[in-house]
C-alpha cells in the first residue's frame, strides 16, 4: 500500500522493511490513547479556527466509527499500516474522505507516540496503585491478626530477636506504601502534554496547547519541544518504580518459600495456589512465590532496556524510540499479574503460630536482652555484651536455654543479676518491652495497623 510520507521516495519499501520497521503488532494496545489525544486535537484546530466547526464534526464522527470497528476487530492491523497513529488515519480517510487527511495538520507522530505513552502510563499506574491498595489492605489485615503471635527475628538468616509476625507484616506494608506514593510521584512529573510540539521544533499554526493539555487532562503543556518528543524518563521512572515493587514482592516471596520448608513450617500455602510433583506425590511446591521472584528479573530487564535504549540517542526523535514501548508493556503487564496473584496469595496463608513460637526457643534471642538489663544497672554496654556471651557460652555447653538458667547460675557471671532476670529472659517479655515508637510490642504493632489504616484512607486513587 502506499505510504502517507511516500511522496519523496521513487520505489516502495521491501516487504522484510514493513515488517521490520513497523510497530504496530505492539503499539496497537494505545489506539484508545491515540483516539483521546486525536480528538483533542481535532478540537483544538476548530477552536483555533485551522479547520472549520463541520469538519471538525466530521473527523469526530470517523473517529467514532473506527473506535467501533477497532473494538469488533474489524480492521485489519497489518505491519504495512507501520503504527497505529497511521492506521487510525488511513481507516479514517477511508471513512470520510478527504477531510480525514486534515486531522494530521499541525502535529507529527513524534508528538503523537510521546502523548499516547504518557496518557496510557497514567492509566496503568493508577491500575497498579488500586492493587498496591488492595494488597496493604491484606497486609494490614492479617497483621492486625497477628499482633501478639511471636517468631524469631532475622539477621543474616541468623536468629537474632524475638518480634511479632503482626510487625514483620507490616514492614512490608510500609514498603508498599512508599511504592504508592512513588507511582504518585512518578505521576505528577509525566502528566504533561506533548501534544503540539510537533516533530521537534514546534509547528507553524496558530494552536493553542493549554487547550489541548486541558482536554487531555494534562497539568500543563511540555515547555519544550525538543524534549518533548525525544525524552523517555517518565517511562523510565515508571519503570524503575515498578522495579522496586517487584524487589518488594520478590523478597516477601522469597521468605515464604523459606518459610513453607518444613524446617521451618512457619506457613502454609493454599492449596488453590500451590503445585505438585509429577513424580514425587509428597510435594507441595510454592510456585506462585517463585514465579514472583523470577519475574522480577524479568522487569529489571525491561528498565535496563530502555535505559540503554535512551542513553546514546541524540535530541530529538530517533527511530530507537519504538523500542520503548515493547519493554514498558511487559514490565506493566507482568507487575499487574504479580500483585493480581499475590493479592489472594497472602489473604489464604495459613501461619503455625506455635511452629513459630517454638523457634523462638532456638538461638538465643533473648540475648540482648540480658545485655540490656545489665547496662539499665549502670554496667558499660560493651562490658554487658561480653559478660552475656560468656552466659551464651555456658548455656550452649550445657544444652540450656537462657530461661532454664538459674538465678545462682547467673550470678556466677555477674552480681548484677537480680531474681527479675528470670522474668526478663521469658520471650514474650522481650517481644513486650519493645514498646518504643515503631517496635515490635504487641501495643505498638497495634498502634501501627491504625496509622496504617488512616494513611491509606488519606490516599485517592483518582
Amino acid at each position: 500500500m502506499l505510504k502517507m510520507w511516500s511522496g519523496r521516495f521513487t520505489k516502495g519499501t521491501d516487504e522484510r522493511m514493513d515488517d521490520f520497521h513497523s510497530s504496530i503488532h505492539f503499539d496497537q494496545r494505545l489506539y484508545k490513547q491515540d483516539l483521546a489525544g486525536s480528538r483533542a486535537h481535532v478540537r483544538m484546530l476548530a477552536a483555533c479556527g485551522i479547520i472549520s466547526e463541520t469538519e471538525k464534526e466530521q473527523i469526530l464522527s470517523g473517529l467514532a466509527k473506527v473506535e467501533q470497528a477497532l473494538e469488533a476487530g474489524k480492521l485489519s492491523l497489518h505491519a504495512g499500516l507501520e503504527d497505529i497513529h497511521m492506521a487510525v488515519e488511513h481507516y479514517l480517510t477511508a471513512e470520510i474522505g478527504e477531510v480525514g487527511k486534515k486531522l494530521h495538520t499541525a502535529r507529527s507522530r513524534n508528538d503523537q507516540v510521546a502523548t499516547d505513552l504518557r496518557l496510557y502510563l497514567r492509566e496503568v499506574a493508577r491500575q497498579v496503585q488500586d492493587r498496591l491498595v488492595q494488597l496493604s489492605r491484606v497486609l494490614i489485615d492479617r497483621a492486625e491478626a497477628e499482633s501478639e503471635t511471636l517468631m524469631p527475628g532475622y539477621t543474616h538468616l541468623q536468629p537474632a530477636q524475638p518480634i511479632t509476625l503482626g510487625h514483620h507484616l507490616l514492614a512490608y506494608f510500609e514498603m508498599f506504601y512508599r511504592d504508592l506514593t512513588r507511582v504518585e510521584d512518578c505521576l505528577e512529573r509525566a502528566n504533561y502534554s506533548p501534544l503540539g510540539a510537533g516533530a521537534l521544533a514546534g509547528v507553524t499554526y496558530p494552536i493553542d496547547r493549554e487547550l489541548t493539555a486541558q482536554l487531555l487532562g494534562f497539568t500543563a503543556p511540555m515547555a519544550n519541544s525538543l524534549d518533548a518528543v525525544s525524552d523517555r524518563d517518565f517511562v523510565i521512572e515508571f519503570l524503575a518504580a515498578l522495579s522496586i515493587i517487584m524487589v518488594h514482592l520478590s523478597r516477601f516471596c522469597e521468605e515464604l518459600i523459606i518459610w513453607s520448608n518444613p524446617a521451618f513450617g512457619f506457613v502454609e500455602l493454599d492449596d488453590a495456589y500451590s503445585t505438585g510433583s509429577s513424580i514425587m506425590p509428597q510435594k507441595k511446591n510454592p510456585d506462585v512465590p517463585e514465579l514472583v521472584r523470577g519475574k522480577a528479573g524479568r522487569v529489571f530487564g525491561d528498565l535496563m532496556a530502555i535505559l540503554t535504549v535512551v542513553k546514546g540517542i541524540p535530541l530529538a526523535y530517533n527511530k530507537d524510540l519504538q523500542e520503548d514501548k515493547e519493554a514498558f508493556f511487559d514490565a506493566v503487564d507482568t507487575v499487574l499479574a504479580c500483585l493480581e496473584i499475590f493479592i489472594p496469595l497472602l489473604s489464604t496463608l495459613k501461619f503455625n503460630r506455635e511452629k513459630m513460637r517454638a523457634a523462638c526457643n532456638e538461638g538465643y534471642l533473648n540475648a540482648t536482652d540480658v545485655a540490656d538489663y545489665l547496662a539499665k544497672k549502670g554496667l558499660p554496654f560493651r562490658d554487658a555484651h561480653e559478660i552475656v556471651g560468656k552466659v551464651v557460652r555456658y548455656a550452649i555447653d550445657h544444652g540450656l536455654r537462657l530461661e532454664e538458667l538459674s538465678l545462682s547460675q547467673w550470678q556466677e557471671f555477674s552480681p548484677l543479676f537480680e531474681p527479675d532476670i528470670l522474668e526478663t529472659v521469658q520471650i514474650e517479655a522481650c517481644v513486650a518491652a519493645r514498646n518504643s515508637l515503631g517496635g515490635t510490642a504487641p501495643a505498638q504493632v497495634r498502634a501501627a495497623v491504625k496509622r496504617s489504616r488512616e494513611l491509606l484512607d488519606k490516599f485517592s486513587i483518582k
